[in-house]
């Protein structure tokens, strides 16, 4: 104890209490993003909330990878249009880790509609019109993997410790 009566509280350095568990997941900041120059606001909010970027790049990777990466909605009568509009820019690549990532994540997007969206999410704050949505965001694990690889060869995600992680993690 010191003087004032406060007994410091000893806590473990980057030792948790349990395992982490680290999940990773694919956000990509759309043309309209880019074109808007919002892409660092983005960027922030994941910082802030914890997740640690293990890979970036900024791209503009044509039609054939958009139809590759959209290959869900390839019945779709938009599909076309979504394809041509993806490649009409460039856009940003981002893997992001940390836990339940892949759901807190898609709470930070917001709702696909804008209008839908509850506020203090990026596309409640950035966004008007559904085919403006600003970003993209892995819907499951499952898909997370599935964009990874399709975006980012395994050597370009750096596996690296932040410092901060003892600050964010009990």
């Amino acid at each position: 104890m010191n003087i004032r009566g406060y007994k410091p509280v000893k806590i473990g350095f980057g030792i948790p209490k349990e395992p982490v568990q680290k999940e990773r997941t694919y956000i990509m900041i759309k043309p309209d993003g880019v074109q808007r120059g919002i892409i660092g606001n983005i960027i922030t909010r994941f910082e802030t909330r914890g997740f640690k970027m293990i890979a970036m790049k900024f791209c503009k990777p044509g039609q054939a990878m958009f139809e590759k990466h959209y290959s869900d909605l390839a019945g779709r009568p938009f599909f076309p249009r979504l394809v041509k509009w993806a490649a009409s820019s460039p856009v940003c690549c981002m893997v992001w880790e940390g836990t339940n990532v892949v759901l807190t994540g898609r709470k930070m997007l917001g709702a696909t509609k804008p209008f839908d969206s509850e506020p203090g999410t990026i596309r409640a704050d950035f966004c008007i019109d559904v085919g403006c949505n600003v970003i993209h965001g892995s819907d499951s694990v499952e898909s997370a993997n599935k964009e990874i690889a399709l975006w980012f060869p395994k050597e370009e995600l750096v596996d690296w410790e932040m410092v901060s992680h003892a600050w964010v993690y009990e």
